[in-house]
């Protein structure tokens, strides 16, 4: 209820209707997560090959046998192509058309603030609108959150550009006259530094999990967006139960990656393929 907001947060704009809370929210640090999944990886046996680009598939006819890499080929039982926003690029390496595009997103870094300025994460109702669409040109929604050393971050945007990581002071803006209209006692808070990022957007908003029978021995796990981090756990669960014969936990038919329409190449669009330019550096 409108009353109950301060007790939660008492910068939050006077007068908003109401707000809802989530008592189960959680967060993880993205690099401290992938650095402990690299650990029980290796310690299981997996053998991690850095600044290894993937080149192109070995082949038995239409089945994929392994990858070719920079540093020689690898065959393997099932390949996995889990690339996240360059995803698309290496399906296209197998022949295969997987919608797989950058959606673009800034966030802004505030000077550290005393703790708990900003106790939650809080985010405008129509940041949930934003995620659902399918525009190309700039969205943006508020999203603001604190952090353990003070700073404050403010989103989000979303815009398809490619892999353009130029400093957009429309899209940066735009994020800070948002967050100020949540939270007025920002206007008076400077903002430290800029990052970016790149969402591995699915025309659908569903991702792409499963084998590819358009080449057998093919697998995916990607076109996330920005859920990739917190469905991780939940899709490698779903791969793994596949992979070795067993019922998923979910029926993976909606997350099929067959279930794109060809792209149409006679009018010159369409999805890019493996020849984009930043194909090398995600396939890392």
């Amino acid at each position: 209820a409108a009353q109950e907001l301060r007790d939660y947060e008492p910068h939050l704009a006077p007068g908003l209707a109401g707000a809802a809370f989530y008592p189960q929210d959680a967060q993880v640090q993205p690099m401290l997560v992938v650095a402990h999944l690299l650990r029980l990886a290796r310690a299981h046996g997996a053998e991690v090959r850095t600044r290894t680009g993937v080149t192109g598939f070995l082949r038995d006819g239409s089945r994929v046998t392994g990858v070719r890499t920079t540093a020689g080929d690898l065959p393997a039982g099932a390949v996995l192509n889990a690339t996240g926003t360059w995803a698309g690029d290496v399906a296209a390496l197998a022949g295969v058309h997987v919608p797989v595009l950058p959606r673009r997103g800034f966030v802004l870094v505030t000077q550290p603030m005393p703790p708990r300025t900003i106790r939650h994460k809080v985010y405008a109702a129509e940041y949930v609108g934003d995620v659902a669409s399918s525009d190309a040109a700039l969205q943006t929604s508020p999203v603001v959150e604190g952090t353990g050393s003070g700073t404050i971050l403010i989103g989000a945007s979303r815009e398809r550009v490619g892999f353009d990581r130029t400093f957009s002071p429309r899209a940066a803006g735009a994020l800070a006259a948002k967050a100020i209209a949540l939270f007025p006692m920002l206007r008076d808070v400077r903002a430290m530094r800029t990052y970016l990022g790149f969402r591995p957007y699915c025309p659908d908003h569903l991702p792409v999990i499963g084998p590819d029978p358009r080449a057998p021995g093919l697998w995916h796990a990607c076109g996330h967006e920005g859920a990739g981090i917190g469905l991780s756990a939940g899709t490698g669960r779903l791969v793994a139960q596949a992979l070795t014969g067993r019922t998923p936990d979910l029926d993976l038919k909606p997350f099929a990656p067959d279930r794109f329409p060809a792209p149409d190449r006679s009018s010159g669009t369409g999805f890019p393929g493996a020849g984009s330019a930043a194909t090398e550096e995600g396939r890392r």
